[in-house]
């Protein structure tokens, strides 16, 4: 399956996000005063990526749905175009 360009930006940005959380968790046991900002930083970044990931699910049925009325579309307009064909 090839993942369009907002899926793998999702998925990087999330795992990112994952990577940032568990360093700042490190840095909350060792007693750093830093990691609530961190810890801000990995929710916003995990956040994008989750709302990135859901973006490019929702692109995909979109187009999908497209795709299928143009064949609908399409198959219609040759059923008219033989029947005006039949008549004429």
């Amino acid at each position: 399956m090839k993942m369009n360009k907002y899926l793998s930006k999702g998925l990087v940005l999330t795992v990112v996000g994952i990577l940032i959380g568990l360093f700042g968790s490190y840095m909350q046991v060792e007693e750093h005063n830093v990691y609530k900002w961190i810890l801000v930083l990995a929710v916003i970044i995990f956040g994008i990526g989750f709302l990135t990931i859901v973006y490019s699910l929702i692109r995909k049925i979109e187009r999908r749905s497209i795709v299928q009325d143009r064949t609908e579309h399409q198959q219609e307009n040759k059923e008219s175009n033989k029947e005006t064909d039949e008549t004429a």
